[in-house]
């Protein structure tokens, strides 16, 4: 783990997308194209040419205009807190990137990661709500309804770009890359070009220190509020700030599958621990561990790969699992409620 090994090409592109530099220059033609295309989908939707599809509930799509984890996830998880505070009862769309499933299945406690994919499994953990996931999020929230009578709003994660799913309300998550450097794919981060001003029935909301884009939008303050042992993760025992004690001065390495993972490095030296980082590939499969199973005492993870870890191949080896929370004020849930009709009591939903 001492010696950095050279960087794939995805995080080449990643650094390339932070400037215009050379490689990101010699894939700006194709960035003209893919905007034309993407262009020409949206007018073909905006004419009607291209059918959008209503549910016979409320739809809020959370995602990112930037290619790469802004920080979508736990803001579905606290949006799924608050609009429950509301008196909503929500459920959960997703693609399930990095899982096998095709077609609308529903996440239980019991899927596997590799089916799922990591993230909607973690969101189902972490929320107890229904969640489906699927390719075609017309189709997965039609399956989610059919099954769960009692929602009355759906989250998509991800799915900005799905232009077949109508919604109600977006919410655009930026970190602290922002725009990067201002280009669409794939010569820079950008799926859609960033708009001059917030879209109509959206709200941006930063996952960073500061707003990065011109938009105006609130911010989430995120915060790791504690550790504890994987079995006991698994069991759903909350973590504790007292936790940290227990962990300082101890030598910890902290692995960690995200597409920024030095964040996670970051908060953890935050809070006084000694860590020797051991950045992995964005969702990293643990089909083998990637640490010395033989001389590694205690290992620090994300949830979104304790999701992977099953506590009876880890040998001799202690891994705890600090898990990540974003605290969003009540006045950017009060501007997100104000776009969504009231909850109202149901005893039946049509699919669509």
């Amino acid at each position: 783990m001492s010696a950095h090994p050279a960087p794939s090409w995805p995080e080449r592109l990643a650094r390339a997308w932070l400037t215009r530099g050379p490689l990101a220059c010699a894939l700006w033609p194709l960035s003209l194209l893919f905007g034309a295309v993407t262009a020409l989908r949206r007018a073909l939707y905006r004419s009607g040419l291209l059918k959008t599809h209503r549910l016979s509930v409320p739809l809020v799509v959370v995602g990112n205009l930037i290619a790469g984890g802004a920080g979508k996830t736990p803001t579905v998880i606290e949006l799924v807190a608050q609009l429950r505070r509301r008196g909503y009862t929500p459920g959960i769309i997703s693609r399930g990137y990095g899982g096998s499933a095709t077609g609308p299945t529903e996440v239980t406690r019991a899927s596997a990661a590799t089916q799922s994919g990591d993230e909607p499994l973690l969101m189902h953990l972490r929320t107890g709500a229904p969640l489906v996931v699927g390719r075609d999020r017309v189709a997965a929230a039609a399956w989610l309804l059919r099954r769960h009578p009692d929602v009355d709003l759906i989250i998509s994660d991800d799915g900005l770009q799905h232009l077949r799913l109508g919604r109600d309300a977006q919410v655009l998550v930026f970190d602290d890359r922002g725009a990067g450097n201002g280009w669409l794919l794939p010569a820079g981060p950008l799926r859609e070009p960033i708009p001059t001003a917030v879209p109509a029935r959206s709200l941006v909301l930063y996952n960073a220190a500061h707003a990065s884009t011109p938009l105006p939008g609130a911010r989430a303050r995120r915060s790791l509020t504690g550790a504890l042992p994987l079995d006991s993760w698994w069991r759903g025992e909350p973590a504790s700030t007292e936790s940290w004690t227990g962990l300082r001065g101890r030598p910890l390495i902290a692995a960690a599958g995200l597409a920024r993972p030095e964040r996670f490095f970051a908060m953890l030296r935050e809070r006084g621990l000694t860590i020797t980082p051991l950045p992995l590939p964005d969702h990293h499969d643990f089909a083998a561990l990637p640490w010395p199973s033989s001389d590694t005492a205690d290992v620090i993870v994300t949830e979104k790969d304790a999701i992977k870890l099953d506590p009876s191949r880890l040998g001799a080896t202690r891994v705890w699992v600090a898990p990540l929370d974003f605290d969003l004020d009540a006045p950017f849930v009060d501007a997100l409620t104000a776009l969504l009709p009231p909850p109202v009591p149901r005893h039946g939903n049509s699919p669509a």
